[in-house]
């Protein structure tokens, strides 16, 4: 039996986090302003090479006033994937406007085939926009989610917003590291590729600022008006003046302090993710009717997430949950389809047979970027014992 508990994924603190917080905490610069802020905005906005960058509050945050300044409107519809965190969907609902669930691909991504079913089959265009037939509504966006790591098929997907006047918004939350190697977008970092992106840095998430978001996008305009809405849309320091309704949304120098350095650790970061995934791979792909679900080839992958598919075995994920959970080996189940649940019930949805075959057959294990390889032989061994 296993005497040490194996989390799923958590924090990794080797580097000047602690250093720059405590200056922050001297300084006493501690809420929204602060020189780690635009020090943190910088240091992303160079490294997925993009002009700006704007810290939020969180990513939740970031897609909110991503959907905000692309123009996004009360009862228009919003193209979204059903096998995703809720945090992609309720932004949409934030500004009353209406989801449509799309099914995802073999790599748990936007699958452009479900989205073009939707578009060709549902849709007619008028007037330079597109429309839902069923509704009326005005189609005027999709949220692309680039699932644990992965790149959605943006090449597809940018196509089809091209060919129907749709703005193209990446939630990237997962995906910070991850780059295009092949085709169009190759040397493009997930989360700029589209009109906007946004990127999470919530505790489980491949770096941390124990809560917190970014916004990129390639429209600077559409940036500045972002970050100007993340400060409650204060249009004079001085005055308190406040040209529209804006948002508390705006990071805080102690979470940027550790963001700058967690961005010192990223590529570090994503060389344990690739060195652990690899070895998962090698013990386990192919063994109990086990597959570890691959990345895109297309693609270097930040692998924040690695994802054990039950192909040929017979248990269920919870009965793998619970056998691991039995060693203090946590796992945990991907998401429930967002269409299933309660506030998502009546909103339209193509077919999301892969979904559904996903969601009952997927199990995630640990990953964390402090994991060793001694802890990954236990996780598999175990998850081998269990399932044989």
């Amino acid at each position: 039996m296993n005497t040490k508990f194996i989390p799923l994924s958590v924090p990794n603190f080797e580097g000047n986090e602690r250093k720059y917080v405590d200056d922050a905490v001297v300084t006493t610069w501690v809420s929204t302003g602060g020189g780690y802020v635009t020090s943190f905005e910088n240091a992303v906005a160079e490294y997925v090479k993009m002009p700006m960058a704007v810290a939020t509050a969180s990513g939740t945050s970031s897609l909110h006033l991503a959907l905000i300044v692309s123009g996004v409107k009360e009862n228009e519809e919003v193209i979204v994937p059903a096998l995703t965190f809720i945090a992609a969907v309720n932004p949409v609902k934030y500004l009353h406007a209406e989801p449509v669930f799309v099914d995802c691909d073999d790599y748990l991504c936007m699958n452009p085939e479900s989205v073009r079913d939707f578009l060709e089959n549902h849709c007619e265009k008028r007037d330079g926009a597109t429309y839902n037939k069923k509704t009326g509504r005005k189609v005027s966006a999709m949220m692309t989610v680039h699932v644990f790591g992965n790149i959605c098929d943006m090449e597809k997907l940018m196509d089809l917003a091209k060919e129907y006047n749709l703005v193209v918004i990446e939630d990237a939350t997962e995906a910070l590291g991850s780059i295009v190697k092949e085709g169009r977008y190759a040397g493009k970092y997930a989360g700029t590729i589209g009109d906007i992106g946004c990127y999470s840095f919530n505790g489980n998430k491949i770096i941390t600022t124990g809560g917190g978001g970014m916004l990129v996008s390639n429209h600077n305009d559409w940036a500045k008006h972002a970050k100007h809405l993340s400060t409650q849309a204060k249009s004079d320091e001085l005055r308190f003046y406040h040209d529209e309704i804006g948002y508390n949304y705006r990071m805080t120098n102690l979470q940027a302090a550790l963001g700058v350095a967690q961005m010192e650790c990223l590529d570090k970061f994503i060389e344990i993710k690739e060195r652990n995934y690899n070895y998962y791979v090698e013990n386990i792909h192919g063994k109990n009717g086990l597959e570890i679900l691959p990345f895109r080839e297309d693609i270097s992958s930040n692998r924040w997430f690695y994802s054990v598919l039950l192909k040929d075995n017979n248990m269920t994920t919870d009965q793998v949950i619970q056998g691991m959970s039995d060693d203090k080996i946590q796992t945990r189940p991907i998401w429930a389809l967002i269409s299933d649940l309660e506030p998502y019930k009546d909103c339209q949805r193509m077919d999301l047979s892969k979904a559904q075959y996903y969601v009952k057959r997927v199990v995630n294990i640990p990953c964390s970027t402090s994991l060793s390889l001694d802890d990954a032989k236990v996780v598999a061994d175990r998850l081998l014992e269990i399932t044989k």
